[in-house]
C-alpha cells in the first residue's frame, strides 16, 4: 500500500511523493528530548533554509552544529567537515553527544549519512521536506535509529509553542 506524503499546503497529497509515514509521538519525542542537533549541509547564505532553520533551532534552545565540509563557520558557530569530526569534537567538549541529525542534502547522499548515524550511534535521523530514501530510512530504523523523512523540523517545532525557546 503507497502512503502519498501530506503536504503543507492544505495537507494536499502530492503525487509521485510515496513514503513511509512519520509518527507523530516519535517527532515529539524528537523535539522534546534532543539538546544537540548537527545540521548537515548548513549553508551560510542567509536565504537558504538550511540557514535559517539552524538559527531558529539555535534560538530555541539547541546546541546546533553546523557540518559543511566547505565551510568554517556558520552564524558564529564553528562548522565540522563529517559527522566523525562532530561527534568526537561534542564529546570532547562536553562528553555529551549528537541527539539529531538534521538532513539538507540530496536524498542520493541519505545512504552514508545512515551509515554515520548508525556508525555514531546518534538516535535520532530527520530528514527534511523532499530528502526521501526508503532504503535508508528502513536500515536506519531497524537499527534502532528513530527516524523523519520528508518534513521540516521547523514546521513542526513551531506547531509546537509549548517548546519555544526552551533554552
Amino acid at each position: 500500500m503507497a502512503i502519498l506524503r501530506l503536504g503543507w499546503a492544505g495537507n494536499k497529497a502530492q503525487p509521485g511523493t510515496e513514503t513511509m509515514t512519520n509518527d507523530r509521538t516519535v517527532t515529539d519525542e524528537m523535539l522534546r528530548t534532543a539538546k544537540t542537533i548537527a545540521v548537515v549541509g548548513m549553508s551560510d547564505k542567509t536565504w537558504r533554509a538550511s540557514h535559517n532553520i539552524g538559527r531558529y533551532l539555535a534560538q530555541n534552545g539547541y546546541r546546533v552544529i553546523p557540518v559543511n565540509p566547505a565551510l568554517k563557520e556558520v552564524l558564529g558557530l564553528k562548522c565540522y567537515p563529517d559527522l566523525d569530526a562532530a561527534q568526537s569534537a561534542i564529546r570532547e567538549e562536553t562528553g555529551a553527544a549528537i541527539d539529531l541529525v538534521d538532513v539538507f542534502r540530496a536524498s542520493e547522499y541519505v545512504p552514508a549519512i545512515v551509515d554515520d548515524v548508525i556508525r555514531l550511534g546518534i538516535p535520532y535521523l530527520w530528514l527534511q521536506d523532499d530528502v526521501i530514501h526508503e532504503e535508508a530510512v528502513a536500515r536506519a530504523r531497524a537499527a534502532g535509529v528513530k527516524c523523519v523523512q520528508n518534513d521540516c523540523i521547523f514546521r513542526e517545532h513551531a506547531a509546537r509553542p509549548e517548546l519555544h525557546s526552551r533554552g
